[in-house]
């Protein structure tokens, strides 16, 4: 796969104008087995929750922290367009998304992975996930792959730096 330039990764907050790139990326992740699938309506529904990383304003990945409750959120529907993967984009945008949760006075991150060494790098832990109980009953119920699921939890602290 080519590799591009990178220039200064900027993340900010998704507008509503960026849905559709958003819907595009995860689907990319769906093909690859990677994201489980979301709508573009849902995209849009919770467009508050995206962070895009941008090159040269060209959105290149995304994620998004989804609130389970007061003490908990998730990193949810990490992608990186192919050219920029093995560059830290996706490092950044869970930063960005760490520092989210802080700033919103939460004091957990977990996320639903098969990229485990990925995310022990950025100072996750892999626990289990009946520790999600607000994941399991809010999203795990209705995955159309839950009883086939291969994902691995992953824990953090939004006080941990890495």
């Amino acid at each position: 796969m080519p590799s591009v330039a990178i220039n200064p990764i900027l993340i900010r907050r998704a507008a509503p104008a960026d849905a559709q790139v958003i819907a595009d990326l995860v689907d990319l992740g769906e093909r690859e087995g990677q994201l489980l699938p979301r709508s573009l309506s849902a995209i849009r529904a919770s467009i508050g929750d995206w962070l895009v990383a941008t090159d040269n304003e060209r959105v290149v990945g995304v994620g998004s922290l989804v609130e389970m409750g007061p003490t908990l959120s998730e990193v949810r529907s990490l992608a990186v367009a192919p050219a920029y993967r093995q560059n830290g984009v996706g490092a950044k945008i869970v930063d960005a998304l760490v520092d989210e949760a802080r700033a919103r006075g939460i004091p957990t991150v977990f996320a639903l992975t098969r990229a485990v060494p990925f995310f022990e790098k950025q100072g996750f832990v892999v626990t289990v996930k009946a520790d999600f109980p607000e994941k399991v009953w809010r999203d795990c119920i209705v995955c159309p792959v839950r009883d086939a699921c291969d994902e691995v939890a992953v824990v953090r602290s939004v006080n941990s730096k890495t």
